[in-house]
C-alpha cells in the first residue's frame, strides 16, 4: 500500500479530521500544479528557458532597483501643489497597472513606472515655469499618451524614430540628464540662486547638502559593487541619518493607503488643448517615444529576445502597453508612465518573460501600505537619486562624433538648452532648428529629411507666434 494511502478500519470513515486533511492536501497540491500549468501556458516559461522561481527573483530584483520612484515622484510632483499622498498612491497603481499590462500583453520582463525626467519637466517647466495648473499638465500627459497609442496602433512609430538623427536622440537624453542634475543640486541645497551670477554654491555647513553628497557617493559606490537596490538603499540611509540627527521628523512606516481623491480624474484635457501647450505635448510624446524604444531594444537585447534580423517581436504590443499605462497614469494623477531601463537588472537575474513584470506589479501594490515612509523622505535624500540618474542619462554623449562640427554644435545646443531654459521642450526645439539650419548652410542636405525640416519649421513658428 502506498504510504500516502490511509488505512481505514471497518466501520470508520475517511470523512473525519484525517480524511479532510488528506483531501485538503491533494486539493492543495493539485491547485499548485494547476497554477504552475497556468503560468507556463500564459508566459511560455519553458520556451524561454526559465522557471517560476527565477522569474519571481528577477521581479524582486527589478522592483528593488526602481522602487526609489516611490519616494522621488511624490516629492517632485508635490511641488506643483498636488497632494503627495495621492501622488504616492497614483505612482504605485500606475506602476502596477503598467507592469501588469506589459507582462500580460507583450510577455516582456519590462516594468513600468512614472518616468524620471518627464516628472521633472511636468513640475518645473510646465507648472512652475510656464504657469499652467497641474490639472492642465495631466491633460497634456493624457493627450500625448493617446497620440502615442495611435502611433503604436498604426505603426507610424518607425517612421518618426527613423526621421530623428541618432545624435539628436542622444542629445535629448543627455539634456534631460543635465536638467535632472540641476534640479538635484538645487533640491540638495548645493546650488542656489545668485543675482550676480545666476547660480552659486550653497551652504556646505548645513546638514542637507552634506547628507545629499554622502547619499550620492553611497549610491555610486553600491552601484559599482553591483549591489541590488543601490539607489533605494542610498535614499533610506540618508533618511535614517537625517531622522537620527533630528533634521527630519519620523512619520512612520506602515499605514492604510492615503486617499487618491485629490488627483483621481482631475486632469484638464480641454485646458491642455491650448495652442501654447503644443510643444509641451510634443515633448511628452517624443521623450516617451525615445525612452521606450531605447529601453525596449536595450533590455530585449540583454534578454536575448531580439530576432535574428535585429527586430523586436511584439514591439507593437509593448508600445501599446506603454501608451495605455501612460493614459491610465494621467487619470490616476501622475506624470507619464514609461518603461524602465532598470528592468535590465531583472533580466540579469534571469527574467525572460512577462511573469517578471507581473511580480513587479504585485510588489508595487504591496508598496501602497508604505506611504508614511515615503512621506518621511526629505528632498535632500531623493536628490542623490536624481543626480545618479543624470549620470546614467548623460552617458549618451559618448556616442557623438565630436569631429563633425555640424553634429557637435546641435548636440551641445540641445543638451545645454534644457537645463539653462529649464525646459525639455525648448531643448528639443532648439536641437531640431539648429540641426536643420546648420546642415543646410553647410550643404549637408543628405543629413536632412522632410519630417525633420517640417518639425523644425513648426518650432520656429511656435517661438515666433505662440511662445509662452
Amino acid at each position: 500500500m502506498p504510504a500516502f494511502c490511509a488505512r481505514t478500519e471497518p466501520g470508520t470513515s475517511t470523512t473525519g479530521v484525517g480524511g479532510h486533511a488528506y483531501h485538503a492536501a491533494n486539493i492543495g497540491a493539485g491547485g499548485v500544479l494547476r497554477n504552475f500549468h497556468m503560468l507556463e501556458k500564459l508566459f511560455q516559461l519553458q520556451a524561454h528557458n526559465t522557471s517560476v522561481r527565477t522569474e519571481m527573483l528577477a521581479g524582486l530584483t527589478t522592483f528593488l532597483t526602481m522602487a526609489y520612484i516611490l519616494f522621488v515622484n511624490p516629492a517632485i510632483l508635490g511641488e506643483t501643489g498636488m497632494d503627495k499622498g495621492a501622488v504616492f498612491v497614483a505612482t504605485c497603481l500606475a506602476a502596477a497597472i503598467g507592469s501588469a499590462i506589459m507582462g500580460l500583453i507583450a510577455n516582456y520582463p519590462i516594468a513600468l513606472a512614472p518616468g524620471m525626467g518627464l516628472n521633472a519637466f511636468f513640475t518645473y517647466t510646465v507648472v512652475l515655469h510656464m504657469g499652467h495648473s497641474w490639472q492642465v499638465a495631466l491633460g497634456a500627459v493624457f493627450i500625448s499618451a493617446t497620440l502615442f497609442f495611435v502611433l503604436s496602433v498604426f505603426r507610424i512609430r518607425e517612421w518618426i524614430i527613423n526621421s530623428i538623427p541618432l545624435p539628436l536622440r542622444s542629445a535629448i537624453s543627455a539634456g534631460i540628464g543635465l536638467f535632472l542634475a540641476l534640479i538635484a543640486l538645487k533640491e540638495a541645497g548645493l546650488v542656489i540662486a545668485n543675482p550676480a551670477t545666476l547660480v552659486g554654491l550653497g551652504d556646505l555647513s548645513s546638514p542637507g547638502p552634506l547628507l545629499a553628497i554622502l547619499g550620492f557617493f553611497l549610491i555610486v559606490a553600491l552601484e559599482a559593487r553591483r549591489v541590488t537596490g543601490a539607489v533605494m538603499i542610498g535614499i533610506l540611509v540618508v533618511t535614517a541619518i537625517a531622522i537620527a540627527l533630528g533634521v527630519t521628523p519620523f512619520g512612520g512606516i506602515l499605514s492604510m493607503p492615503p486617499s487618491m481623491a485629490p488627483t483621481f480624474l482631475q486632469l484638464d484635457i480641454m485646458g491642455a488643448l491650448d495652442v501654447g501647450m503644443i510643444s509641451v505635448i510634443f515633448a511628452f510624446l517624443f521623450v516617451d517615444l525615445f525612452d521606450n524604444t531605447g529601453t525596449l531594444i536595450g533590455v530585449a537585447k540583454r534578454a536575448g529576445l531580439m530576432s535574428k534580423d535585429g527586430h523586436l517581436p511584439k514591439m507593437g504590443r509593448a508600445l501599446i502597453a506603454d501608451s495605455t499605462a501612460a493614459m491610465g497614469g494621467s487619470l490616476l494623477g501622475t506624470s507619464t508612465t514609461t518603461s524602465y531601463i532598470e528592468s535590465a537588472a531583472g533580466v540579469a537575474a534571469g527574467g525572460r518573460t512577462g511573469l517578471t513584470a507581473c511580480v513587479v506589479a504585485v510588489l508595487f501594490l504591496l508598496a501602497l501600505f508604505f506611504a508614511p515612509l515615503a512621506g518621511t523622505v526629505p528632498a535632500f535624500a531623493t536628490a542623490p537619486a536624481l543626480l545618479f540618474v543624470a549620470v546614467l542619462m548623460t552617458s549618451g554623449l559618448a556616442e557623438i562624433d565630436w569631429d563633425d562640427i555640424t553634429v557637435a554644435a546641435p548636440v551641445v545646443i540641445t543638451a545645454l538648452a534644457m537645463p539653462l531654459t529649464f525646459s525639455i521642450a525648448n531643448g528639443i526645439a532648439f536641437g531640431f532648428i539648429s540641426w536643420v539650419v546648420i546642415k543646410s548652410l553647410a550643404g549637408r542636405w543628405k543629413d536632412l529629411n522632410p519630417a525633420l525640416v517640417v518639425l523644425a519649421a513648426l518650432f520656429v513658428i511656435k517661438f515666433g507666434f505662440f511662445n509662452a
